[in-house]
């Protein structure tokens, strides 16, 4: 119990855990407004705006630097983590996700019946450009509140 105390005082971890359910919160919202219905897909789902894997990493980040200083190496790895996180998620789960869709469409034209299919692909996978920045920007707020 003990443990368990000590991890859910560790304010980066803790940020970064209120980081992703507020963006996963927005997804929800977002998506909901864009195509008027409810997708429970958006409760746990990647892709959409925000990113949620951007805005955990940052406020985890910038909490990093308000305890250990700005300066502090931890920080700095931190801020490579981050950079890694934005760009994998802009890059090359988004180009995952357009070839997942051009997969598709090619099972499509063929025939299903071509292909042994175990498990749908998933096409919405990464983020645009936007997504990640909104994410990014929320994961500054949220390191900073917090």
């Amino acid at each position: 119990m003990k443990y368990i105390v000590e991890i859910f005082n560790n304010r980066p971890f803790v940020v970064a855990l209120i980081g992703w359910f507020v963006a996963q919160g927005f997804k929800i919202l977002t998506t909901g407004i864009r195509y008027k219905k409810f997708d429970p897909e958006r409760i746990m789902g990647s892709g959409g705006m925000p990113s949620s894997h951007t805005a955990s990493i940052v406020a985890a980040t910038v909490q990093l630097g308000k305890l250990s200083g700005f300066s502090d190496p931890v920080f700095g790895l931190g801020m490579v983590i981050s950079f890694i996180t934005m760009y994998d998620a802009a890059n090359v789960r988004m180009a995952a996700g357009q070839q997942a869709k051009v997969i598709k469409q090619i099972v499509e034209q063929l025939g299903r019946s071509n292909f042994q299919i175990e498990k749908e692909l998933k096409e919405l996978l990464g983020h645009t450009y936007l997504e990640v920045f909104v994410g990014m920007l929320l994961g500054i707020l949220i390191g900073l509140w917090y």
